[in-house]
């Protein structure tokens, strides 16, 4: 800040720089709109990893294209994702379920506990309680699994009374990723299992002989056997550890581990007994005179309870997956998330109405060209021949796009979920090739070529010669390919808008891609602009930021030319902004570049020497 002289002396201040940097803004980041498993409902959630997509959606499930291409997308060189997880109008239900208490003396409904997304994914959830706890008579844990093994959740301490540090409803909802709690009385919820009487300071004859019942198979045992277990137990914890043992040396049933994984925890006065069996019919009891005197059967439960009633619904139809701009849902959901380069919609490949596929591919570009994203789209999956393509395209006329790309035709991969053969839209792979080629050589560099090999693609659904390709890539249909060595690749780099007959500027996937790249970096880079002085400091501090910002790309390779004054230019001066300009607020900038257009057609000119050389 200036500093006021009052001193004779030397003065030092920091002055401002006038040189603010332009970074380069993302070019992959992919979001991909469609039907999952599992998930939030139009909420867009990043990821980084087809891992992170089987814990927050499911992972892989044979009805959902969107899961198949995300997978492909990572294992063809995709590092960041957007998912969108699109429902049906009438999107299913959340399973649930009551837990009860009888701490009253009276049985009266606890909690009720329910998934926090729609669908029959719910079902596989199953809740355990506890009252483990520092306070064993006033608070209780709860513990959330997945019968798949995706969810581990546990919440310790919890209370029923409102206005608790540790209430259940707040504590719950607050941080758990797979359900949501409403309390519905303050009795604590009982616990699963089989809970035992307050046993007395002093333990009574444990020397008994006690019959136990998981499920339907039934087994003896004696408790204590002085000459196999030595001193008798003296605390409560002895007794539980005892149990344990004794429990879990019980022969099980062939395949199950009911008696193998049996828990015995201690709390307060009291024992509770779990099955090791996720099933909820493997109940725990305790059975004959020895038992009830010891009283190991205060409560019965299931070792789990399992959430119900969760239903899938139907498949998102074409209006479901355009969604609402003001419910911000569908591809609409996109509006609000900042940074998304390409977007793909894999389940369009499956309609079988074009018009329906038109409509969607219709509003997603416009989304695109609003948000300067790039759609890759799937050629239907009715178009089975080169023929069948070609009469196809006509579909498309209305959709003819530079902000979008085609491909055709689908790819052959193993089912994971199967292990056989499958056709499966290209797109996610697409998009993982031009995410490996930004990162690799540049966003300028086209995606295809014998580079972009195609990661565990099998067969192409409709192979190619190379007059089948000549008669599809000049009408803007990007092909597939599969090369003798090489294998499958990418054999085509135009927009929609690409075709011969249409003579368009943006004819090329890394011509319209770069130039959306230099639109989104300006953008952001040059809001320091705003309320600034308009006059010429102004004007050259522009240029100057703008041009080192081109240059750093020329130097990269992003432009033509063997100079820079060949490569681009910036104007941004009299010539550019008028008096008229600068009384309306205005100033202009000029950015000029020069593309690196891909070499489509490589042709080598042989001629004949006429004559002999001589030795």
């Amino acid at each position: 800040m200036p500093t006021a002289p009052t001193y004779p002396g030397v003065y030092i201040e920091e002055l401002p720089s006038t040189v603010r940097t332009i970074s380069a803004v993302t070019t992959s980041v992919t979001a991909f709109v469609g039907h999952t498993r599992r998930g939030p409902v139009n909420r867009p959630i990043t990821i980084t990893s087809f891992a992170d997509f089987e814990r927050q959606f499911g992972g892989l499930a044979a009805d959902s294209p969107v899961s198949y291409a995300v997978r492909q997308f990572f294992l063809s060189g995709g590092s960041v994702a957007v998912i969108v997880r699109a429902v049906a109008a009438q999107g299913g239900t959340a399973a649930t379920v009551t837990l009860r208490s009888t701490e009253a003396g009276t049985e009266a409904d606890a909690l009720r506990i329910t998934a926090r997304d729609p669908g029959s994914w719910g079902t596989g959830l199953r809740v355990t309680v506890d009252q483990d706890t520092s306070a064993p008579d006033a608070t209780f844990n709860l513990a959330i699994t997945d019968t798949a093994g995706a969810v581990r959740e546990s919440f310790t301490g919890l209370s029923t009374r409102e206005g608790d540090p540790h209430f259940a409803e707040t504590t719950v909802n607050e941080s758990s990723a797979a359900v949501s709690v409403r309390v519905l009385g303050e009795g604590r919820p009982d616990p699963s299992g089989t809970v035992s009487k307050p046993f007395p300071e002093e333990l009574p004859d444990l020397a008994k002989e006690i019959e136990v019942r998981i499920g339907d198979v039934a087994r003896t045992f004696t408790l204590y056997e002085e000459d196999d277990d030595g001193d008798a137990p003296a605390t409560l914890v002895d007794l539980a550890l005892l149990l344990e043992r004794k429990l879990r040396s019980l022969p099980d049933a062939p395949g199950r581990r009911a008696f193998a994984g049996t828990r015995v925890v201690p709390f307060g006065r009291r024992l509770q007994v779990v099955a090791g069996s996720p099933d909820p019919a493997d109940v725990v009891r305790f059975v004959g005179q020895a038992a009830n005197d010891l009283g190991l059967e205060a409560s019965v439960n299931a070792p789990v309870f399992a959430l119900g009633g969760g239903e899938d619904g139907g498949a998102p139809g074409f209006t479901d997956l355009i969604g609402s701009e003001a419910r911000k849902s569908g591809i609409q959901a996109l509006r609000d998330v900042a940074d998304v380069n390409l977007l793909v919609l894999p389940e369009l490949a499956s309609y079988a109405s074009p018009d329906e596929m038109v409509t969607v591919l219709s509003a997603a570009e416009a989304l695109c060209e609003e948000k300067r994203m790039f759609l890759i789209a799937d050629a239907p999956a009715t178009w089975t021949s080169v023929n069948a393509a070609r009469a196809g395209l006509a579909t498309f006329d209305s959709v003819r796009n530079d902000h979008a790309a085609l491909y055709f035709p689908h790819l052959e991969l193993t089912d994971p979920l199967t292990g056989r053969l499958r056709a499966f839209p290209p797109s996610g792979t697409v998009a993982g090739i031009y995410a490996r080629t930004d990162a690799e050589r540049g966003v300028w560099k086209a995606p295809a070529g014998i580079e972009t090999r195609l990661s565990g693609v099998r067969a192409l659904t409709v192979p190619m010669t190379d007059p089948e390709n000549g008669l599809l890539n000049p009408l803007g249909l990007n092909s597939l390919r599969n090369f003798p060595v090489v294998g499958p690749v990418i054999w085509g780099a135009r927009t929609l808008d690409g075709a011969d007959a249409l003579a368009s500027q943006w004819k090329y996937v890394p011509v319209r891609r770069l130039a959306l790249m230099l639109e989104e970096s300006l953008y952001r880079g040059l809001k320091w602009v705003v309320f600034e002085p308009n006059d010429e400091q102004l004007w050259s501090q522009i240029r100057l930021n703008v041009g080192a910002f081109l240059h750093t790309l020329f130097q990269q390779g992003a432009f033509q030319g063997t100079s820079a004054r060949d490569a681009y230019f910036v104007k941004c001066d009299r010539t550019t902004t008028t008096q008229d300009d600068i009384n309306r607020g205005i100033v202009n900038v000029l950015v000029g570049f020069a593309p690196v257009k891909p070499a489509e057609f490589v042709i080598v000119k042989i001629e004949q020497i006429a004559g002999q050389f001589e030795s």
